[in-house]
Parts: C-alpha cells; structure tokens; sequence
C-alpha cells in the first residue's frame, strides 16, 4: 500500500488508486444484499372480492360522413346535402350529446372541405369528432 508521508522531500503525488474504501463499500452491500433477499420473496397473503358483470354493449352509433373528391358527401353510404348537415348535427346532439363524428375523407379533398365539416359538428355541440384514416367507407369515392 502507498501512504504519503508529512516530509517535504517526497513531493510527488501518489499515483496508486487505494481499493481498500471500494471493497468495504462492495463487502457492506453485499451484506445487506444478503439479508435483505429472503424478506423480498415472502408475499402478504390478501383475499380479494369477486366480482362479476355482464358486457355492456353499447348501442350509439357514430355519425359517419364520408367527403368525397368529386365533392360528394355521403352520410353513412347515403348522399346527403352540405345545407342538411346542421340539421342533422343539432338532432344527433339533441339525442345524444356525446354523439362522435367520423369524418372520412378522400386523401384528394381540400382540406378546407374538412375543416368547414368539422365547423358544422361543433356549432352543433358536437365535440367528438373524429379523422379515420381507413378505406372502409370511402370506397365510393373512386
């Protein structure tokens, strides 16, 4: 082991790293490492309640506008007019306000079309509005 000494006459740094901290460090944790081990394996035994419900299958159909690119609007595969969606946005929010809205929309439509659809649901009171990006009811906008 080095030590330094007190004495002006070796001035040079030590330039040996001294373990003898580190492996009391690494001994010690071990040693807690040790004990401690066993008391994280025991579990606490707890009876839980049993419970049981029936699936509730949920009836609201969402509002599906489809926006095509020739400029079609379709309401669930039926052509419907731009002027008539107000009316029937403020009579899904009378039913149901939490009403959601799927907008799809050819990948070609402005998307200022969108925007003034989107427009529509919300002066309605609609905030549930969605963008769907699958090809599932936009296949008459080919």
């Amino acid at each position: 082991m080095a030590f330094g000494s007190f004495s002006s006459q070796d001035a040079a740094p030590m330039a040996e790293i001294n373990t003898t901290p580190l492996v009391d460090v690494m001994l010690v944790l071990l040693v807690v490492f040790i004990v401690t081990a066993p008391v994280m394996t025991h579990a606490v035994r707890v009876e839980l309640p049993k419970a049981s419900a029936a699936v509730v299958e949920q009836t609201k159909q969402p509002i599906k506008l489809t926006l095509q690119a020739e400029g079609g609007l379709l309401d669930d595969q039926t052509p419907v007019q731009p002027e008539a969606l107000d009316a029937r946005f403020a009579a899904a929010f009378a039913t149901d306000p939490l009403t959601e809205v799927h907008l799809y929309a050819d990948k070609t439509v402005q998307y200022e079309r969108i925007a003034q659809t989107m427009a529509a649901a919300q002066r309605a009171g609609l905030t549930r509005i969605g963008l769907m990006t699958s090809a599932e009811n936009t296949a008459g906008s080919k």
